[in-house]
C-alpha cells in the first residue's frame, strides 16, 4: 500500500498544492479516496501542523453515521513500527477529555474542528479513534494497543473505539470504496461431529453447526476486515451499545456459557466446502461473512477473556452457505443484515401519514414516485427528477416550510418528534415536485457555485440552506419576508435556477462573513459545521436575503428584471411557517 499511496499522491496535484508534507498528505488521501470525501471536506478535516496536539485529522459524520473520526496517521515504509504513535493517539484521548482546555491551547484550525466536535458529543455522536498507518506494530506496541483500546472503551466518562488502520485494513477499505473484489480467503475449520447438520435446501448445499467461541479467533480476515468484504458495513468498534453488551457478555463466566442462546448466529457465504471423511474438518473456499461482522469483530476484539484456558466458554451457531452465484449472496447480504438499532425513518416507512404522501404525490406528478423505505430502488419506468426519497423530503420541508434548514441534518429528529409536523397533509403533490426540483437544481449547479470553502466543506447541510434561502429571496421579492411562498408558486423561477442560486450562495457567503465577525469580536472560537447547525446561521441569512432583492432592484436592468419577476408571486401563495423547534 505505501507504494501505491506514495505513486497516487505523487500524481495528483491536489495533495501537493494544499499539504505542506507527505504526513498530511497520506492522511488527506485516506480521507479522499478511502473515505471518499470531497476536497472541501477533506482539507477543512485536516488538523495537522503546529499545536495539533497529536491529532491530525477530525471528521464529524452527520446524517445516518453519527461518528466522529479522530485520527492519528504515521506514514511509513512497511517496517514495524513501536508504541510511540500509539502514545500519541493515548495523548489526544486524554486532552480531548476537557475539550474548552484543549480548544485554547491548540491551534486554530484544530480549535474549530473541536468545536464541531463538541456540539456532535452533546447530539451523542460515537467517537471512534483511529491509528492510520502504513506501517505494522511491532509485538509490544501490539500488547500496548490491545491494552489501549479496552482503557478508552470501558472508560466511563469519555468511551470511544480505537481501531488500528495498517495497510491491509486499508486495502480492504479502498477496496469497498472502489467497489473491487478483494482476494478470496480459504480456511479448514474444526467440526465437532455431533454437533452440526448437513443438508440442503433448493440446491444450495447447507451446513449448520455448533462452533466454540475461541474457534472463531482462527477464522482469516478478521482483523484487517477482509472476512466481511460482503457484509453491508463494517464493524462499529466497541463503544457500540450492541457491541458493548456482547463484549460484556462472552467476558462473564456467568454468562458467556449462554451466548449461544442470546445471539441469532452467524452467516457464512463460500463458493464451495468439502466435508473430511472423519465429518471432524471442514474445508470452505471464498469464505465471506455476510451477517456476523459485529459479533465476529467484538469476538476478536475481546480474545484475551474468549482464549484464556479456563475462561468463560460458548458456542455460537454458524450457518454456511455453498453459494457460488454472485447475486444470490449479495441478495442474502441484504436480507439476513436485521439485527442492526431500527431507525425511526425505518419504523416510520409504512404508517398512514407516509402512505398518504405516496398516494397523493404519485397520483399528482406524472411518472413521479415517493421512495418510503430505506434502500428502496426507483422503477425503471419512473422519472429519475421526480422521484423524491423520504428523507430528503423531510430535510426539503424542514428547510422551506419550517424555514429550519439548520435541523435538516438530524434525521432522527425530523422522524420523531417533528415527523407529524413534515409529513401531514397540507403540502400539495406539485410543492413537493417543486421542491425536489429545486433541490435538483441546487446538485447540478454545486460545482459552479462560489460558496465559502468551509460550508462548502458540509455539502449535506450546505444544500439545505440554499434551499432555504431560495425561499427567503421570493419572500423578501414579493414583501413577504414573515411568510412562506407555497413551492409550487415558484415553478417559473426554476428557468433561472443558475442565476438565483448565484444570489442565494452570495447570501450564505455574507452571513458567513458575519458570524465569522461577530465570533472574533466576542473571542469564540467559531466551527461553519456548528454554525450551519444553529439558528443564528437562519437569520443571519434572513437578514442578508433581504438586503440583497433590495440591491437587486436598485441596480434593475434588462437582464435582472425577468429574474425578479419570476421571484414575485401573489401574496395568497403565502402561509405562515409549520412549527419545528
Amino acid at each position: 500500500m505505501h507504494q501505491q499511496i506514495t505513486a497516487e499522491i505523487a500524481d495528483n496535484t491536489f495533495y501537493r498544492d494544499n499539504f505542506a508534507n507527505d504526513g498530511q498528505r497520506f492522511v488527506a488521501w485516506y480521507l479522499h479516496r478511502v473515505l471518499q470525501l470531497d476536497v472541501h471536506a477533506t482539507k477543512a478535516a485536516i488538523t495537522d501542523g503546529q499545536h495539533d496536539k497529536q491529532i491530525d485529522a477530525i471528521v464529524v459524520e452527520d446524517g445516518e453515521d453519527r461518528r466522529i473520526r479522530v485520527i492519528q496517521g504515521k506514514f511509513v515504509k512497511p517496517e514495524p513500527i513501536d508504541a510511540t504513535p500509539l502514545r500519541e493517539v493515548t495523548m489526544a484521548w486524554t486532552r480531548l477529555k476537557n475539550l474548552p482546555k484543549l480548544q485554547l491551547e491548540c491551534s486554530g484550525r484544530l480549535a474549530e474542528r473541536l468545536e464541531a466536535m463538541r456540539v456532535a458529543l452533546e447530539d451523542d455522536y460515537e467517537v471512534h479513534f483511529e491509528l492510520l498507518t502504513t506501517g505494522s506494530l511491532t509485538p509490544a506496541a501490539a500488547t500496548d494497543f490491545d491494552a489501549c483500546k479496552a482503557a478508552m472503551n470501558d472508560d466511563a466518562d469519555f468511551s470511544a473505539s480505537l481501531t488500528l488502520v495498517d495497510s491491509a485494513l486499508l486495502e480492504t477499505r479502498l477496496s469497498e470504496a472502489e467497489q473491487r473484489d478483494l482476494p478470496e480467503l480459504s480456511c479448514e475449520i474444526e467440526l465437532d461431529p455431533e454437533r452440526f447438520l448437513m443438508s440442503t435446501e433448493t440446491n444450495v448445499r447447507v451446513i449448520l453447526a455448533m462452533l466454540p467461541i475461541e474457534r472463531c479467533l482462527k477464522l482469516p480476515g478478521i482483523a484487517d476486515g477482509k472476512l466481511f468484504r460482503r457484509n453491508v458495513r463494517q464493524s462499529l468498534g466497541l463503544s457500540n451499545k450492541v457491541n458493548k453488551e456482547l463484549r460484556n457478555t462472552l467476558a462473564s463466566s456467568e454468562k458467556a456459557p449462554y451466548f449461544f442462546f442470546f445471539h441469532n448466529g452467524i452467516t457464512a457465504l463460500c463458493k464451495r466446502f468439502t466435508l473430511s471423511s472423519d465429518r471432524r474438518h471442514l474445508k470452505v473456499d471464498a469464505l465471506s461473512v455476510v451477517n456476523g461482522c459485529q459479533s465476529l469483530s467484538t469476538i476478536y476484539a475481546t480474545s484475551g477473556k474468549v482464549a484464556q484456558k479456563g475462561g468463560p466458554q460458548g458456542s455460537v451457531l454458524f450457518r454456511f452457505y455453498e453459494i457460488p452465484q454472485h447475486d444470490l449472496g449479495d441478495a442474502i447480504s441484504i436480507n439476513t443484515n436485521s439485527q442492526s438499532a431500527v431507525k425511526p425513518r425505518d419504523l416510520r416507512s409504512n404508517d398512514k401519514y407516509m402512505r398518504s404522501i405516496k398516494r397523493r404525490y404519485e397520483s399528482g406528478v406524472s411518472g413521479g414516485y415517493f421512495l418510503t423505505k430505506r434502500g428502496e430502488e426507483r422503477p425503471p419506468d419512473k422519472d429519475p427528477a421526480k422521484c423524491v426519497d423520504a428523507t430528503e423530503y423531510a430535510r426539503m420541508v424542514v428547510s422551506w416550510q419550517c424555514q429550519r434548514p439548520n435541523l435538516a441534518s438530524n434525521e432522527k429528529r425530523l422522524f420523531d418528534e417533528h415527523y407529524k409536523t413534515l409529513f401531514h397533509s397540507d403540502l400539495d403533490p406539485q410543492s413537493i415536485l417543486a421542491l425536489r426540483l429545486w433541490l435538483g437544481e441546487i446538485d447540478k449547479n454545486w460545482a459552479q457555485l462560489d460558496i465559502n470553502e468551509a460550508v462548502k466543506a458540509v455539502r449535506g447541510a450546505a444544500r439545505f440552506h440554499l434551499l432555504f434561502v431560495v425561499s427567503q429571496l421570493v419572500a423578501h421579492a414579493s414583501k413577504q419576508a414573515d411568510k412562506v411562498p407555497l413551492p409550487a408558486s415558484t415553478m417559473g423561477a426554476l428557468q433561472f435556477a443558475p442565476m438565483v442560486l448565484a444570489q442565494a450562495k452570495e447570501c450564505i457567503n455574507q452571513a458567513l462573513q458575519q458570524a465569522v465577525t461577530q465570533a472574533a469580536t466576542a473571542n469564540k472560537v467559531f466551527s461553519p459545521q456548528n454554525w450551519l447547525k444553529g439558528k443564528s446561521a437562519v437569520s443571519d441569512e434572513q437578514l442578508v436575503a433581504g438586503t440583497i432583492v433590495n440591491v437587486l432592484r436598485g441596480v434593475g436592468g434588462p437582464a435582472l428584471a425577468p429574474v425578479l419577476a419570476s421571484l414575485t408571486v401573489p401574496a395568497d401563495k403565502f402561509s405562515f411557517r409549520w412549527s419545528a423547534e
